[in-house]
């Protein structure tokens, strides 16, 4: 799948997971419950116990079913050692040009992370494929839609803060994707192995960005 079929994916399903678990061993059930859900992209953070084995054994068991990113990444280090093993696209908590540089190089896609307008076109500019808006609980939709009016050009991702309550302001702000990490991969869930649970969230917020986004078409 090239470079912009995966921006395509991730654009239309409108979710990206975000796996963060102290618990390593749970998490290939945890994003097969996700794809089953509807929800194709989702990502393994650095935090999580032997992460890039994680990114391996899901690449593994799912294939192509998902689209598999390394988040939580720091340095263009752990980028490459990520896309070595298997990540299709990264995802930082803020703006490291080597990250975005290294990305590019190797044809992948990158969202990294920004807060504010200056750091959000800095990143666009370097070559972001989405911004990472975090943390968005800190300044919520109507701050998206304040940005998109000087830079509609950008795609901003809104990560922290969105929940089943709170996902169809942001879409209506202007997000073209959400990045939703412990409301729909509930840490709880992956202990007890309710990956039905996992399923049903995934199935929930896929319905909410159908529908959000059909009615803003009206």
């Amino acid at each position: 799948m090239s470079k912009e079929d995966q921006l395509r994916q991730v654009l239309e399903c409108g979710i990206v997971a975000v796996v963060r678990s102290p618990d390593s061993q749970q998490l290939v059930e945890a994003v097969r419950a996700l794809a089953d859900g509807g929800v194709t992209v989702a990502e393994i953070t650095m935090t999580v116990p032997g992460a890039l084995d994680v990114v391996r054994a899901v690449r593994a068991a799912l294939g192509d079913r998902v689209l598999l990113g390394a988040g939580t990444i720091l340095d263009p280090e752990t980028a490459r050692a990520a896309i070595l093993a298997g990540a299709e696209y990264i995802v930082s908590p803020t703006v490291n040009f080597e990250v975005i540089k290294l990305c590019q190089r190797y044809d992948k896609l990158v969202m990294p992370g920004a807060f504010t307008p200056t750091e959000i076109l800095a990143a666009w500019e370097a070559g972001a494929d989405i911004v990472k808006v975090f943390p968005a609980d800190a300044v919520g939709p109507a701050f998206f839609k304040a940005v998109k009016g000087p830079l509609p050009q950008i795609r901003l991702m809104p990560t922290g803060g969105v929940d089943l309550t709170t996902a169809p302001a942001f879409l209506k702000a202007g997000a073209c994707c959400l990045g939703v990490g412990g409301q729909l991969v509930e840490p709880a869930a992956i202990a007890a192995r309710n990956f039905a649970r996992i399923r049903e969230l995934a199935q929930q917020y896929v319905s909410i960005v159908k529908e959000t986004r059909a009615s803003m078409k009206k």
